[in-house]
């Protein structure tokens, strides 16, 4: 059983779950044009949508999780979280079987929320995507970004084309970003507006809550450049379609995220050099055109994701 919110949590599940050894499986997360357009081959179970700290969400899955585990053996459960996480790892663990939990590629220094909870739980194992926090229970097992490396474009061309995604969290806004572009892109080009939850006095000609998956795709491979809100979720769509991403992340002092984590996000892509991080209020036409100077490629015989104790 593969459990994940939608977004960023469903986007690294996914990307991972071919590293993960897997036979049959079974997705559990919401119902969104996302998760309809990604899992449209798999076997999925929808649930009732968990947001950030709501406990009503999570005892709702709760019980849904109790009658999955009650009327199906599973083997092993595998989250990314979020909140979902622990609705279906609590009658897990109760029924005896196995729980892994993947931190979030977000979480650069730390557990997260869910992830200090899911340590509590006995036999849950507990895994990060950065070596530099792997310490006591937690274990190191590889970064959905091993595959990605970014190259200078010997050619790079006009920009005509571009894709603003600003997530599609429902909580969470981004309106600085969006007002910031608003008055910055010029109205001759030819741009895909994913807002969210996102509105401004001034929307924008198009502006969309959320895209399908296979729309997106298309769009993002179409694009000369992608402006991305710091999500994991949208960097890893603009990895895999071959775009070195203008990334800008939320603040939690303007409350568009629970916290910092996105700060935090920004900064590990732009060392790796996968992203240009830029703060909402310093976007420039010049850093669009920096962000599209370069690629980003798949590199292949990366390692299976570790699962173990050795």
């Amino acid at each position: 059983m593969l459990v994940a919110s939608t977004g960023g949590h469903l986007a690294e599940l996914y990307d991972l779950a071919p590293r993960l050894g897997l036979g049959a499986r079974r997705w559990v997360t919401f119902d969104s044009p996302q998760s309809r357009s990604l899992l449209a081959a798999e076997d999925v179970v929808f649930v009732p949508p968990v947001t950030s700290r709501d406990i009503t969400g999570v005892l709702r899955d709760f019980v849904v999780a109790r009658r999955m585990f009650k009327a199906e053996r599973y083997e092993h459960v595998i989250s990314t979280g979020a909140a979902v996480a622990m609705a279906f790892f609590l009658p897990a663990v109760a029924a005896g079987v196995p729980c892994s939990y993947i931190e979030s590629a977000t979480r650069t220094g730390g557990p997260s929320l869910t992830g200090r909870l899911a340590a509590r739980l006995p036999g849950v194992g507990l895994y990060t995507q950065y070596p530099g926090w792997a310490e006591g229970a937690w274990r190191y097992g590889g970064s959905i970004f091993d595959t990605f490396r970014a190259e200078v474009r010997a050619d790079p061309p006009p920009i005509r084309k571009v894709v603003v995604t600003l997530g599609t969290h429902a909580r969470f806004a981004f309106p600085r970003l969006l007002s910031r572009l608003v008055g910055l892109l010029p109205s001759e080009w030819d741009i895909l507006w994913q807002v969210g939850s996102t509105v401004i006095d001034e929307m924008p000609p198009g502006a969309r809550r959320q895209v399908p998956v296979t729309e997106m795709r298309q769009a993002l491979a179409e694009a000369d450049v992608v402006i991305s809100h710091a999500g994991v979720g949208s960097a890893l769509a603009a990895m895999q379609a071959g775009k070195r991403a203008l990334y800008v992340p939320r603040r939690r002092e303007h409350g568009e995220h629970v916290d910092d984590h996105q700060v935090e996000m920004a900064r590990e892509l732009e060392g790796r050099k996968l992203v240009v991080a830029r703060e909402a209020h310093e976007v420039t036409l010049a850093d669009l055109h920096m962000a599209a100077g370069w690629s980003v490629r798949s590199v292949p015989g990366v390692s299976p994701f570790f699962f173990g104790k050795d």
